[in-house]
């Protein structure tokens, strides 16, 4: 079962999102942003052990992003990182926001949670910023997905 993560938290969903970020799959966070992004993460732990972690980032008033989605890889298929999302898609429910979206290599997982695929090129410009941060900028690979809430 998903819960909002907690500060004992921080430090290991920093150290789960570092993995996939030298893996070049996930954009890399600061152990810094990840506190001041407490609020937006969602974790699934056993005992005291964060196995998965995900933020919903609310991006505009009609628009949130599932972000930094990441499952260890011993606890994969465990229906983690599927729970999370539908965290995050009940949490923009609640905020009223009409549409998440996410940046992923793995879109056929979303599209089962109910995510369409969608240009790039119809996001915002500003969910863009986060790219010059990764190391395949500006050379994306990552597909881009929605869901509508409405």
């Amino acid at each position: 079962m998903a819960r909002k993560a907690q500060i004992k938290d921080a430090e290991q969903i920093h150290k789960l999102i570092s993995e996939y970020a030298e893996q070049e799959t996930l954009l890399p966070v600061p152990l810094t942003e990840v506190y001041e992004r407490l609020r937006d993460f969602w974790v699934c732990t056993e005992g005291d052990d964060v196995l998965a972690c995900g933020a919903l980032r609310i991006v505009w008033e009609d628009l949130a992003e599932v972000r930094s989605l990441a499952v260890r890889n011993y606890a994969g298929g465990r229906g983690y990182g599927r729970e999370i999302v539908k965290c995050c898609i009940e949490e923009a429910r609640q905020y009223g926001i009409p549409r998440v979206f996410a940046l992923t290599y793995v879109p056929d997982f979303f599209s089962k949670l109910g995510f369409s695929s969608i240009a790039k090129e119809r996001l915002p410009h500003k969910i863009w910023l986060d790219c010059v941060k990764c190391a395949k900028f500006p050379n994306c690979d990552e597909q881009a997905i929605v869901i509508d809430l409405q």
